[in-house]
Parts: structure tokens; C-alpha cells; sequence
């Protein structure tokens, strides 16, 4: 890895006192060292959060569209400006290889560019009066107000756009944030952070909290002065913060998924393969639409298998912050050790097939691994892989690999492969799915779609109009008048 400039952030809360702690980061890759960030303790988390509800009991406060629609263009601005840097600092903290983290970093601009686009359109909208006695007289209509505090725990796996989805949406809506990154990657959040305080955002607006000590965030959690709880990360640890929220509070869940892949018999297998390749290896498995399962019809099997492996077989795996790596490394070396038991386990049925991969690379990489047929009892069937896995499943109907695909308690991206337009609709009305591709891998997103899961999967829906959305409050407005 090519050396790269030592980032330090200090603590970003206003009023608060230095703890002189710092969280080190490390390359995902090597354990490079790569910048720290000074950590909050329970004072300093606390004063965040009066800072946050303080700047919010008073209307005056608030920025308006004009100021805010300024800060956000000016942010993007600045984030373009220095993109091929920024993307090189996010492969390393995080893993993902430059190409793919730097079109992370043009989501990233243009999500904020997405959030000026909503303030500029958001409406309310009029409410019939008139219609019988009691509304004679009147007019009334709605008015978008922000709901007030927003706390953010992010993920590691999108360092900088997912703190776009999750701040820039609050500041968009008028909401003062308080964001914790992931441990492994908090460079990124504060990187991003900075670059709206330089564009004009008071700190006040946006504090980006670094913990070790987890039981602070959990009282962060449990607040009644936080208005909207957003959360990306797993399941467990997600479901159990939201037992923790006090009545009232809203919340966004992003957890993960198992992504199913159907391909029909008329399926289009040369160009169902690379886009599956990307799919299901984009960011080492990393994402929690990733392609996991794909269920084939017997008849395409070997059509399928063999060049599918031979695709795999020539992703480069290495060094994320080379322009030419397709696959980088898992974020923890626990998560190397992880992936080895679950796919020792999967081999000791003797229907498995390793059809290529299935061991470590170094302490943080994994080969891209493709298994045939594993058990559907085994941990690489029935949970979330995260990880450079595939796992391919002989099916005699499509009925059948429907059933299959809906057998777990995830309900995310799913996606079918086919010619045939009923295909199609069948697969879009029968998945157990938030969103169905068709002819596209499970992993598409643009940041403007609707994106979510249920179940396991998460709650509520993400996309940057749609956060903006449960950011804000629709106030109406009744107006009685005898001109009317």
C-alpha cells in the first residue's frame, strides 16, 4: 500500500472537554496505520446531545432551505474537488477496492446534490374544503417541519456514502445530527463531516461521536430528546436498540439479507454472469444485498457452472487502494477465521462441491469461493454470508426454487433472470423481497430508489427523498375565514 497522509480528528462536540483519548484506525488490508480519532466519553456524549436539543428548541435556530440548500451544494463542491484522494483514504480504512470506492464517492456527490433536488420540489399539499358544513369556510394544507434530533449509528461497509444517507438526509430536513461511525471506520465519517462544517454547517448542526466504550451510545439510545433513531448494522444488535428507544421515538432499521438469484430456463446466461460475478463478490460479499444464493434449473447447470467459476477464478484479490483489485480484503481477521469454519462445515456433507476458492488468502483476505449445493442447514445457507461466497442450487421447477428462495426469515433485494415478461411478474408478485431486479444483480442500487428491507431485514425505507421524508413532520395548516 502506497503511504498515505495520517488523518486526526479531534473531538468534534462543542462546549465539551478533550478526553486526550484517540481511537487508532488501521488498513483492513495490512493494519497500516492509518489517522485516529479522539474518543467521547459520557460527558462529552451528553453534552452532544444538549447541544443537538438545544439548537433545536428554538425555531430560530433552525437553517433555512436557502442556507441549507447552500451548505449542501458547497459540500459537494468541496468533496469533488478532492474525490481521487478522499477514495483512495476510504479503500484503505475499509477494504473496498479504489475503483468501487470512488464510485462510492460520486454516489456520495450525488446524493447531496439528490438532497438540494428535494428541498427544491417538496411540496405540501392541499387538503379539500368545502365539502360539507363543517369545512365550509376553510382551506387547509400541509407543511414539512423537521422531527427534531436524529441520532445515527453507521456501518463500516459504505464509510462516506452511507453517512451521506444518514446526515446529509438530517441536514437536508433540518435536523441536528449526531452520527456514530463503525469503530473500524470512522476516518471517512469525519472526513465528511469536516467537509460540511468547511462549506458553512455550524457544528451544532452535525457531531460525529467516536466510542469504545459502547454502553454510552446505548445511553445516547435510550434518550427521550432523540426524535428519529436511524441504524445500519445487524440485526441482532439493531432490533435490540430498538427495545431501548423511549416512546415515541421513530426509527430506520438497515440490517442484512441473503439475496436470492433466480435465473428461469430462458434465462440469458452470458449476460446474467458478469453482472452475477458483481454482484455477488462487489466489496468481498461485503453488502447486505449481495448475491448469496442463485438457483439454477438442471438443464443450465453446466452451461451456467462453468463459465460462472471461470469468471470468478479471474477476480484479483490484494490491495484495495490499487486501481486494479476486484476483490479486497474482510474488515476483521475474525471474519477471515469465520468464513473458513462455515465452508469447512458445508464440506462435510458430501453433496457440497467446491467448485473454486474456499480457503484463506492472508490474515484479512478469503478467496472468491463458489460452493454447489451446500446443505440448506449449514451456516453458509441459512445466514448471511458477508463475505467472497457464493453458493449455487440445483432446482427441477420454478415453483420450487421460489419456495426455496423465500425459505429464510430475510426479505431484501432478490432478483430473477428471464425473457419471458410473466417469468418476470411471477418472480416480482411470489419473492419474500422489499425489491425484485429483473435481468440485474441483487446489489443494484441508485440512491434516489426506495431501498429497504422487513423481517429480519431491517424496518422502514431508506433512499435519500424517502429519509428526508420520515425526517420531517407533514404539519397542517387550517385556516377558517367568512372571505372563504
Amino acid at each position: 500500500m502506497s503511504a498515505l497522509k495520517e488523518q486526526i480528528f479531534p473531538l468534534q462536540i462543542p462546549n465539551a472537554k478533550s478526553t486526550g483519548e484517540y481511537l487508532e484506525v488501521f488498513s483492513a488490508y495490512d493494519k497500516t496505520y492509518l489517522g485516529k480519532v479522539e474518543v467521547a466519553d459520557k460527558k462529552a456524549a451528553d453534552q452532544a446531545l444538549q447541544n443537538a436539543s438545544e439548537l433545536f428548541s428554538s425555531k430560530e435556530n433552525i437553517l433555512t432551505k436557502e442556507q441549507r440548500i447552500s451548505i449542501l451544494k458547497k459540500a459537494a463542491e468541496l468533496i469533488a474537488k478532492e474525490k481521487e484522494t478522499v477514495a483512495v483514504q476510504a479503500a484503505a480504512e475499509g477494504g473496498k477496492p479504489y475503483r468501487d470506492s470512488l464510485a462510492e464517492i460520486n454516489r456520495a456527490i450525488d446524493g447531496l446534490q439528490s438532497c438540494v433536488e428535494v428541498l427544491r420540489t417538496q411540496a405540501g399539499v392541499e387538503i379539500p374544503m368545502g365539502l360539507n358544513t363543517a369545512s365550509n369556510h376553510k382551506i387547509a394544507f400541509t407543511h414539512h417541519e423537521p422531527i427534531g434530533v436524529v441520532l445515527a449509528f453507521s456501518a463500516f461497509n459504505h464509510p462516506f456514502n452511507l453517512i451521506v444517507h444518514q446526515v446529509a438526509t438530517a441536514v437536508a430536513a433540518g435536523c441536528p445530527v449526531i452520527v456514530k461511525p463503525a469503530e473500524s471506520t470512522p476516518l471517512s465519517c469525519f472526513r465528511f463531516v469536516e467537509f460540511l462544517y468547511q462549506a458553512g454547517l455550524p457544528k451544532q448542526y452535525c457531531q460525529p461521536l467516536a466510542v469504545k466504550d459502547l454502553t454510552i451510545a446505548e445511553s445516547l439510545v435510550s434518550d427521550p430528546r432523540i426524535a428519529f433513531f436511524s441504524f445500519i448494522g445487524s440485526s441482532k444488535v439493531g432490533w435490540m436498540l430498538r427495545s431501548k428507544l423511549a416512546p415515541g421515538v421513530h426509527c430506520a432499521l438497515e440490517h442484512g439479507g441473503a439475496a436470492p438469484v433466480l435465473l428461469a430456463e430462458d434465462a440469458n446466461i452470458k449476460e446474467a454472469i458478469p453482472k452475477l460475478v458483481k454482484g455477488g463478490f462487489y466489496h468481498a460479499g461485503q453488502v447486505c444485498v449481495s448475491v448469496q444464493r442463485i438457483f439454477i434449473p438442471e438443464s443450465l447447470l453446466q452451461d451456467f457452472v462453468d463459465p460462472f467459476v471461470s469468471a470468478v477464478k479471474e477476480l484479483k484479490v490484494g490491495d484495495p487502494t490499487l486501481p486494479d483489485t476486484d476483490v479486497g480484503p474482510l474488515i476483521r481477521e475474525k471474519e477471515v477465521s469465520r468464513l473458513e469454519e462455515w465452508i469447512e462445515e458445508a464440506k462435510q456433507d458430501p453433496e457440497t462441491k467446491v467448485l473454486c476458492g474456499g480457503k484463506r488468502i492472508s490474515s484479512s483476505c478469503f478467496e472468491p469461493t463458489v460452493l454447489l449445493n451446500p446443505p440448506v442447514t449449514c451456516n453458509v445457507s441459512k445466514k448471511e454470508i458477508f463475505g467472497p461466497v457464493v453458493n449455487l442450487y440445483m432446482y427441477s421447477n420454478f415453483d420450487e426454487a421460489l419456495d426455496r428462495a423465500n425459505a429464510l426469515p430475510y426479505a431484501f433485494q432478490s432478483a430473477v433472470f428471464t425473457s419471458s415478461l410473466d417469468t418476470a411478474l411471477k418472480a416480482f408478485r411470489k419473492l419474500k423481497a422489499q425489491a425484485v431486479m429483473v435481468n440485474e444483480h441483487t446489489a443494484f442500487r441508485v440512491d434516489w430508489m426506495p431501498f429497504g428491507g422487513y423481517g429480519d431485514s431491517g424496518l422502514g425505507i431508506g433512499g435519500i427523498p424517502y429519509t428526508i421524508k420520515d425526517l420531517q413532520i407533514e404539519k397542517l395548516l387550517v385556516i377558517h375565514s367568512q372571505e372563504l
